[in-house]
C-alpha cells in the first residue's frame, strides 16, 4: 500500500492521492509486462470464463495496458465490448468490439470505435448486458474503493450494470492506498486485480 499523509480537507486529500497515484503509475517499471501478468489474471478468473459479454477497457496513458491483449481476447469466443466518450455529454457508450481495426484514436488520445460504426444496431451495448466489467482508474483500496480521473464517466455507467456483474478493477500495487475517500456516488469494485495481489472489494452491495 502506498503511504500518504492525509491533509485534513477530503477534497484536498482527494486531489494529493490523485496526484502521488498518477506519478507511481507513469513511474511503473515493466509496464507491458506487469500488464500481461495483469490481464492473464482477469481472463483466468471464473467470472471471465462463465461471461458471455465482457466490457474491456482501452488503456490511456499510463494505465494498466490492455490492448496488447485485447487480440487475444477476440478470439475467446465471448461478446467483447468496449466504452467510448461522448464528449458532448460527458458519458460513456458501449460498442461491441470484433476487430482492432475498428478503433482509431479518439478523446484524450484513447483508441475508440470508428465515428461509422459506432451507432450501427450490431454495434450498440446496453449496459445491462455486460455479464463482467473491467475498470480502470487512478487508485484504489482494499474495501474496493475507487478513484477515476474526477470527471464520474465510470461511476454513471457501473451504475447501470446489472447488480450480478461483477466489476474487476485492474490496477498495479502502487496504485493500492490504505483508504481512500468516497462520495456517496462512488461505485466499489467487488475485485481488483494488480500484479501480486486480488483483492476482494465490498461491490455494490
Amino acid at each position: 500500500m502506498s503511504d500518504l499523509a492525509p491533509p485534513a480537507d477530503p477534497q484536498a486529500r482527494k486531489a494529493a492521492i490523485r496526484e502521488q497515484a498518477r506519478k507511481a503509475r507513469v513511474a511503473q517499471k515493466d509496464k507491458d509486462a506487469v500488464s500481461r501478468q495483469i490481464c492473464a489474471a482477469f481472463t483466468a478468473l471464473p467470472a471471465y470464463r462463465a461471461a458471455g459479454t465482457v466490457m474491456w477497457y482501452v488503456d490511456a496513458g499510463s494505465e494498466v495496458r490492455t490492448r496488447h491483449t485485447l487480440p487475444e481476447a477476440l478470439t475467446h469466443g465471448k461478446r467483447v465490448v468496449v466504452p467510448w466518450c461522448v464528449v458532448e455529454t460527458n458519458e460513456l457508450e458501449l460498442f461491441r468490439l470484433e476487430s482492432m481495426d475498428e478503433l482509431v484514436e479518439g478523446a484524450y488520445k484513447i483508441l475508440e470505435p470508428r465515428e461509422e460504426l459506432r451507432r450501427l444496431p450490431a454495434k450498440v451495448v446496453r449496459p445491462e448486458e455486460l455479464d463482467l466489467v473491467m475498470v480502470p482508474g487512478t487508485a484504489f483500496d482494499p474495501r474496493g474503493g475507487r478513484m477515476g480521473q474526477g470527471k464520474g464517466y465510470y461511476d454513471r455507467l457501473l451504475a447501470r450494470a446489472r447488480p450480478d456483474a461483477p466489476l474487476v478493477a485492474l490496477a498495479f500495487d502502487c496504485q493500492l492506498f490504505d483508504e481512500i475517500p468516497v462520495a456517496p456516488h462512488d461505485v466499489f469494485m467487488d475485485l481488483v486485480l494488480t500484479e501480486t495481489q486480488a483483492l476482494k472489494g465490498r461491490g455494490r452491495g
